[in-house]
């Protein structure tokens, strides 16, 4: 009766959340890193709005400090958008924090060419969208058939998987 051993499904279960938990904290921090930088002192409004989020996600206090002082003595990190089209010609507009472009282009190129897919020229998606309140919404939405919706699920899973993408941003309904 291999796999019916009660530990063995927690360690398993446990296991997943950890990774996605993990993944969210390395993503919090990079965003705190960026504000403190950006504004140069840890008690402007951006850097307490991005604690708060990585407080409401439960993120210890000692690791949102070693985010804090990694800002002060780390690489520059930036912000880059990247465009594709999706399955259905669904635009996905991919929004990553890094510290080395190439590194980061390499590796979202890498994730859409395992899905079938790949990067868009520059400005070839970012026109279906526009900017509201910070952020940015589609001018006009894309209806997907069940397929293509599942194909586009799992492309949006495989690039937020990755450390450098911070958000994916797509005009499907």
């Amino acid at each position: 009766m291999a796999g019916h051993n009660k530990w063995t499904q927690i360690k398993r279960q446990k296991g997943a959340s950890d990774a996605k938990r993990a993944q969210l904290f390395g993503k919090l921090s990079r965003m705190i890193s960026t504000q403190v930088k950006a504004s140069g002192d840890k008690t402007s409004p951006l850097v307490r709005a991005a604690i708060e989020k990585a407080r409401a996600a439960d993120m210890p206090m000692d690791t949102i400090e070693r985010a804090i002082s990694k800002a002060t003595e780390a690489k520059n990190l930036e912000t880059i958008m990247y465009e594709a089209y999706g399955p259905g010609g669904v635009g996905l507009l991919i929004e990553a924090l890094t510290d080395s472009r190439n590194r980061a282009a390499q590796e979202i190129r890498h994730i859409l060419s395992k899905n079938g897919f790949a990067l868009g020229a520059i400005g070839s998606v970012i026109w279906g969208f526009k900017k509201k309140e910070g952020t940015l919404v589609p001018t006009m939405t894309v209806t997907l058939s069940d397929e293509d919706a599942e194909l586009l699920e799992k492309l949006v899973d495989d690039l937020e998987a990755s450390e450098e993408v911070q958000e994916v941003i797509t005009n499907a309904e």
